[in-house]
């Protein structure tokens, strides 16, 4: 069952609900992304993660 668990983006909370139950904030996965050499998809994902570190900051 790896990868069912979820943490609060806000209040870090850990759930199983795609919504924290206490801020109603959204949650990710708790878990690190499996590392492949032949990903063919990096590229997009890092980029979509310094996206979402610029929106925050």
């Amino acid at each position: 069952m790896k990868g069912i668990i979820r943490k609060c983006t806000k209040c870090g909370t850990y759930t199983l609900e795609s919504n924290c139950p206490k801020c109603g904030d959204p949650t990710r996965l708790a878990g690190p992304m499996k590392y492949s050499t032949n990903d063919r998809f990096q590229k997009f994902r890092l980029e979509e993660m310094e996206e979402e570190e610029d929106g925050e900051n």
